[in-house]
């Protein structure tokens, strides 16, 4: 069995050579980074932090939905902030989006990110 891409329509296009995610053959998902785009103006949501963490965690989901999975499936996700000083904004929004859902996770403060967003968040499920 093959490798098998996901394509969401609810999810912004990509904008590089990449799959939105990939299922191995073993059913688990690996998500792109996602940004805070939103796939309806191809925009970013805002600049507001909380809000681009959103935007992410929803345009992740539409890509788990369209795999036939959705958050409670999320075994591992990275933040990526371009500053670390958004972390507790960030995780506000981020505990309560997953819930009583706890994946594993890594986030941490790179140089720069696509488009100058705040964060982007990447995903594998199963």
């Amino acid at each position: 069995m093959k490798n098998k891409v996901i394509s969401a329509k609810k999810a912004p296009i990509a904008i590089g050579p990449y799959s939105h995610a990939v299922q191995a053959n073993n059913g688990m998902l690996f998500i792109s980074g996602q940004l805070p785009i939103d796939p309806t103006t191809g925009e970013f949501v805002s600049k507001d932090i909380k809000e681009q963490t959103l935007q992410c965690l929803k345009n992740a989901q539409a890509i788990l939905q369209e795999a036939g999975m959705d958050i409670e499936n999320v075994c591992k996700t990275t933040v990526f902030l371009s500053d670390i000083a958004y972390f507790g904004e960030m995780n506000d929004v981020y505990a309560h989006f997953f819930g009583d859902i706890k994946p594993a996770r890594s986030a941490f403060e790179v140089a720069c990110l696509p488009k100058n967003a705040k964060v982007e968040i990447e995903m594998i499920a199963a």
